[in-house]
């Protein structure tokens, strides 16, 4: 990997064909917003209803969903459905311009959680 971009997308992508269902409800979720009549709406709104939708109490030791991801679901979307590109405001992936740190990606294991 060269940059911070290519480890992200890799990571992804990873991620995406493990969980393909993410991908459904993604899709399912920006429908909803779009037949609703909503023009733009957020894509971290649509990554917390999928976090809402498969809660860890419904998914025990299920997968979790990096924020890293959402930029990549929605150029993926505006891809796939081009008819709704725009939808979702993007932003520039500062990543593309950042070397690769070739760490592996935080998981919820690297995190403490004792409660203090």
């Amino acid at each position: 990997m060269t940059t911070r971009w290519d480890e992200i997308r890799a990571q992804c992508q990873a991620f995406h064909e493990q969980h393909p269902q993410v991908w459904e409800l993604f899709v399912r979720f920006s429908f909803e917003k779009i037949n609703a009549g909503f023009q733009h709406y957020s894509v971290k709104g649509i990554f917390e209803r999928i976090r809402w939708e498969t809660a860890e109490a419904d998914n025990p030791g299920g997968f979790k969903i990096n924020n890293n991801y959402t930029a990549f679901y929605a150029r993926r979307f505006h891809a796939m459905y081009p008819q709704h590109d725009g939808f979702f405001r993007l932003r520039t992936q500062t990543s593309e311009g950042q070397s690769a740190t070739n760490l592996p990606e935080l998981t919820p294991g690297y995190f403490d959680t004792r409660r203090i």
